[in-house]
């Protein structure tokens, strides 16, 4: 049933996103308690994903500094780079541009890690690798916002939204799998109950896009000419991402699955920590929250496409003659 649902998801996706955007239109009363199930469907997204990954065996992926200096030198250094130079030409108004900044200039520690994992990637090193990106973007996106968008931004970053999100999302789900870790390492029902978490990631993916599709469906359809505005943007972006994981693996010489782990990283980004900024914003700034649920979408039919590509034609196992 696992594998039948991982090569199948896109579909599942696909209808789930469907499901979500024809109920926000016809009841948009049930949109604002739909909501309320977001965050908790994200808690237990990572938690069951991050329980299919060594995490007792972390120290061994934190190892390999070639992979983790591509990382850090990928994400924090060129990407923001690139992004803030295509900022500066785009004639786009600034709520559109702050949401291209939120989303884009930050990596994923979420999704990243299945992705990874369905498209012959090094999940380990994935999941060794997500703290070391939180951490660094709590760090970094302070001082992007300031660059790019004024001091004002400041606060906005460092508020109790994003390290809220850090704490509910990301550190109590992993600490809570890596104790079940632990715990099946010594007991025959624990280890069944990893095994059984192993069904959750895919349904329960498909429910986070299910809420996000309803709860946004009458700001994507107010803001249509908009979101025509940023999709190349975002189809460029991903070209580029995938481009610069391939570039930099044979820069550093990684092997391939550490390779194909770099390009989904770069591929991947932080909607769903960054959106509780967005949501925070004055009226006149709501754009940029269609932009950032713009952007998962987009980006969850790229990453689609990367299951194919990536593996397939763009970083292929070696040939050996």
């Amino acid at each position: 049933m696992r594998d039948w649902m991982e090569r199948q998801q896109s579909w599942i996706y696909l209808i789930f996103i469907l499901a979500g955007l024809a109920i926000g239109l016809d009841q948009p009363d049930v949109t604002s308690r739909l909501e309320a199930f977001l965050w908790p469907l994200l808690g237990g997204l990572l938690y069951a994903t991050f329980t299919q990954v060594p995490l007792t065996r972390i120290g061994q992926g934190m190892k390999d500094w070639r992979f983790l200096a591509a990382l850090l030198l990928g994400n924090f250094v060129v990407i923001p780079l690139v992004l803030g130079g295509l900022m500066a030409f785009l004639p786009v108004s600034s709520a559109l541009q702050a949401g291209v900044l939120l989303v884009l200039l930050v990596p994923c520690t979420d999704w990243f890690i299945s992705f990874t994992h369905l498209g012959k990637g090094d999940a380990g090193r994935a999941i060794a690798a997500a703290p070391v990106l939180l951490l660094a973007q709590l760090l970094a996106l302070p001082a992007y916002l300031w660059l790019f968008l004024g001091a004002e931004w400041l606060q906005a970053a460092i508020s109790t939204h994003l390290l809220g999100a850090f704490a509910g999302l990301i550190l109590t789900p992993l600490v809570l799998a890596w104790v079940t870790e632990r715990l099946a390492e010594r007991h025959l029902n624990a280890r069944q109950w990893v095994h059984g978490l192993g069904m959750l990631p895919v349904p329960l993916l498909a429910l986070v896009v299910f809420v996000i599709a309803a709860s946004q469906v009458a700001a994507v359809t107010g803001l249509s000419g908009v979101l025509l505005q940023v999709l190349l943007i975002f189809v460029a972006y991903l070209i580029f991402a995938a481009f610069l994981g391939k570039t930099l693996g044979r820069l550093f010489q990684l092997p391939t699955r550490s390779a194909r782990t770099l390009t989904f990283s770069f591929g991947t980004r932080n909607s769903f920590v960054v959106l509780p900024i967005a949501l925070a914003l004055p009226e006149a700034w709501q754009a940029a929250v269609v932009v950032i649920v713009f952007q998962s979408l987009v980006e969850l039919f790229g990453m689609v496409a990367y299951l194919r590509w990536v593996p397939g034609k763009l970083i292929p196992e070696p040939s050996h003659t």
